[in-house]
């Protein structure tokens, strides 16, 4: 189609998938007190807390305010995944021919669990290695925690390890496109765990090495599922052009 449809096409994509954004924002902010009460539980238990959490604050007038936007439209970012992954591909689908298009829809269907994978996972471990980070303050002193602040780091965790378990989609992405083969990707498996235990201590906000082990073991695991699934890609594809 001529560039202005493309344009206009994407606009539409953009659209649906930021009123789905919105819409989802919407429930974010009517279970809000649930939504807090989730993120904070790795620092403390408001539901015990009642009126406060240790050590955690919000600051000035404005403050409560806009700590329930932006949780709520995190809320709706993240909840919304299945919608925009669609649009994403739905937009991307007439450029592909039959057999690309149902890659595709499985690849819509897997992002959202793997995801969620990798953002469960980040949060399980987050108890563990805010202990460690508060052990580094002195006995003599209070550690006052903005929420805004807290916020971020968890959210950071969240969206960077969910994103990170993406990997196996992007490998067998390549391989379908015939610009990464199994065997390229068997001779670069020493690196790629090399730079998973990289990306993992960067990231990771603790230095011990059981949480970097309980992050890094995931990701090698989807990388070699990756290849597997590339070999079956490969193999297929020598059975056809034989055929």
């Amino acid at each position: 189609m001529p560039l202005a449809e493309h344009l206009r096409e994407l606009r539409r994509r953009i659209g649906r998938s930021a009123l789905a954004i919105l819409l989802l924002t919407s429930v974010g902010w009517v279970y809000y007190d649930q939504l807090i009460a989730f993120l904070a539980s790795p620092m403390c238990d408001l539901n015990e807390a009642k009126t406060s959490c240790g050590s955690l604050y919000i600051n000035g007038v404005l403050g409560p305010l806009n700590l329930q936007l932006k949780v709520a439209l995190s809320g709706g970012v993240i909840l919304a995944a299945p919608i925009w992954l669609y649009q994403l591909w739905a937009y991307l689908a007439p450029g592909l021919h039959r057999r690309e298009k149902k890659w595709a829809i499985i690849f819509t269907a897997t992002a959202t669990p793997l995801f969620a994978a990798g953002a469960y996972l980040s949060y399980a471990i987050l108890p563990q290695a805010i202990k460690i980070l508060m052990g580094f303050t002195p006995g003599t002193l209070n550690n006052l925690i903005k929420f805004d602040d807290y916020l971020d780091f968890v959210l950071r965790m969240i969206l960077v390890f969910g994103i990170s378990f993406e990997l196996p989609l992007v490998m067998i992405a390549l391989s379908l496109a015939n610009l990464l083969t199994v065997q390229r990707m068997l001779a670069w498996w020493r690196g790629a765990v090399f730079c998973i235990f990289l990306f993992v201590a960067i990231f990771t906000p603790t230095g011990d090495p059981l949480t970097m082990v309980l992050l890094a073991a995931p990701l090698i695991v989807l990388y070699f599922l990756a290849v597997f699934v590339s070999w079956i890609i490969e193999r297929r594809r020598r059975k056809r052009a034989q055929a």
